[in-house]
């Protein structure tokens, strides 16, 4: 939420204000216009205002123009008019006294007419004098008929400046209209990216869970394996072992018998000394492989607890 200072409407003061300069209204702007307030509040309410905006846009225009664009045309189309009506006295005044020394002059002249006609005797010689003064002034009122249409033409064209600055104002009008559309398009495009970009992480994340839980299996599967193998091997080696008790234990018991019948045989020491040495030969043997069984036997039993000892050691990666 916003915190407490500018509000909703200073901020949307400032919106209109920097969109009737032509301005795309961002939160650096709308601060400097406002001269104050925080970079959240104000985007905050902007983003407020951007919504209000989406919501509102298919309403319809209204009909006549804001009041505060027909106030500036209006304030304008006065400015202009007295500006034409201050020129138009001013030409009007100018006229209006040059007619009056011209009628002033022709009083004067007719004055003189009727002098000359009492005195037409006397003054006959000035009567060409006299009218040619009055062609002068005839040529002077032209004149300034001449100069009143050149004011009148002035202002033709102050009007047709009124004119052109109206068609000026209904071009920026459109134009605004015109960056409004490409902004909202904009706006329409820089969304549908995001829900693209966003729907492209979302598969991203899913590929990599579905390949840590193929590893997770693989490791699993990899575990039972070994298991598998262990437990082969051991009973293998059990086997083994199994076989060579049972080998020694035969041994021993043909050892036991020979020395059985060795001493069964020992009152016959003279008469059967080449068959003792021979037992005695036997029996070595017997003994040497004794002890090279018990040797084997003692490896697989150091085999198989080291076995043991890694089959206890070995770890199942944690279920995610």
């Amino acid at each position: 939420m916003a915190r407490a200072g500018i509000s909703y409407d200073d901020v949307q003061r400032a919106i209109e204000a920097l969109l009737q300069r032509g301005e795309s209204p961002s939160v650096q702007r709308i601060r400097e216009t406002l001269g104050t307030g925080s970079f959240t509040t104000i985007s905050d309410h902007l983003r407020e205002w951007r919504t209000r905006r989406t919501e509102n846009r298919d309403q319809p225009l209204p009909q006549s123009p804001p009041d505060r664009l027909q106030e500036a045309l209006n304030g304008l189309w006065q400015q202009a008019q007295e500006e034409a009506f201050e020129a138009l006295a001013l030409y009007r005044k100018q006229a209006d006294e040059r007619i009056e020394e011209a009628h002033t002059d022709a009083g004067q002249a007719k004055r003189m007419t009727e002098d000359a006609q009492q005195r037409l005797s006397a003054l006959g010689e000035r009567f060409d004098q006299i009218q040619a003064r009055l062609e002068e002034k005839t040529t002077a009122l032209a004149h300034r008929d001449h100069e009143l249409a050149q004011a009148r033409k002035h202002i033709d064209d102050l009007q047709a400046r009124l004119d052109t600055r109206d068609e000026q104002i209904e071009a920026l009008s459109k134009e605004r209209a015109q960056q409004e559309e490409d902004h909202q398009h904009v706006v329409a495009q820089m969304e549908e990216t995001r829900k693209k970009q966003l729907a492209q992480e979302e598969s991203r994340h899913e590929t990599a869970e579905n390949r840590l839980m193929q590893l997770l299996d693989a490791a699993r599967q990899e575990k039972t394996d070994i298991e598998k193998q262990t437990r082969r091997k051991t009973d293998q080696l059990e086997e083994r072992i199994d076989r060579l008790n049972q080998q020694l234990e035969a041994m021993r018991q043909n050892a036991q018998d020979e020395e059985r019948k060795a001493r069964e045989a020992e009152w016959k020491t003279q008469q059967a000394q080449q068959t003792l040495r021979e037992t005695s030969e036997r029996e070595q043997r017997q003994t040497k492989l004794l002890d090279e069984k018990e040797r084997e036997n003692a490896r697989i039993k150091t085999e198989l607890r080291v076995l043991q000892e890694r089959l206890s050691r070995a770890t199942l990666p944690p279920y995610i």
